[in-house]
């Protein structure tokens, strides 16, 4: 069955960040992911990795201002500076974690910048980081977002984010495939990842609605997983999702997925 990583910034968040790590590990999970790393020093992030023998699967480069409501800035022509002095600092803290794979967030469009612009500019700095990252053995991913929860963000559809790829032309760059936020937007999930997925590198889940733990909605995953088995992919599944009634209490999908 698919390996599942447990997503530190929804999960166990009853407990301060540094502490989730522990918790995750003593949950049964072996893979953590979290969307950004930067707050802490490298070496504290590092020991707990080890100390609860973890994978650091994924964060993301920096995205701008998260509590200003900023949802990356690979989109605007006029932070590009920013932009790639966050894809070395990832690399740092990547390199640092024993981390193979760092998520672009696309981001919201810019106030008064033409589309086409906006969305030369994300190809272009999708080809910087890519070939930045592939020098140092680390793998780029973007994903596509629902236009609901995140109105405004420039990537909805996976066939728009299978389009900004082939665009940079980087062999370097593949598409993380949520499965909340296609449902959301274009369902045909399981159609969907068996054509896209040679060129998915990570996945996520959350059920719909609601964005709770699987099981708690409409999606299916009982059969999906059993799909994503059978078709082989060998990549993590970041459980990213806002736990019901804790996180712990809402693990038993996650046992019979395993089973």
């Amino acid at each position: 069955m698919p390996k599942f990583c447990a997503n530190l910034t929804m999960l166990f968040n009853e407990h301060p960040f540094l502490d989730r790590f522990d918790a995750a590990a003593k949950a049964g999970f072996k893979g953590v992911e979290f969307l950004f790393p930067y707050a802490f020093a490298k070496d504290d992030i590092a020991e707990r990795l080890k100390t609860n023998g973890l994978a650091q699967v994924l964060f993301n480069l920096p995205a701008g201002d998260w509590d200003k409501g900023e949802r990356g800035i690979a989109c605007h022509p006029d932070r590009v500076g920013e932009f790639q002095d966050g894809v070395g600092r990832a690399i740092d803290y990547a390199k640092a974690l024993g981390g193979t794979m760092v998520n672009c967030l696309a981001g919201l469009a810019p106030a008064g910048v033409e589309r086409d612009k906006a969305r030369q500019t994300l190809v272009d700095n999708l080809a910087f980081a890519a070939a930045a990252l592939k020098r140092e053995g680390i793998l780029l991913i973007m994903e596509p977002i629902n236009a609901y929860d995140i109105p405004g963000y420039v990537v909805n559809r996976s066939a728009e984010g299978i389009a900004v790829i082939d665009a940079t032309g980087s062999d370097n760059l593949k598409l993380q495939y949520d499965i909340y936020h296609m449902q959301r937007m274009e369902g045909e999930l399981a159609a969907t990842i068996e054509k896209l997925l040679p060129r998915i590198a990570h996945m996520q889940l959350a059920d719909n609605p609601g964005r709770n733990e699987p099981g708690t909605g409409e999606i299916n995953y009982g059969f999906l997983f059993g799909l994503i088995d059978r078709l082989g992919y060998a990549g993590w599944i970041g459980c990213e999702y806002k736990p019901k009634a804790g996180t712990v209490e809402g693990l038993g999908w996650l046992k019979n997925a395993t089973r």
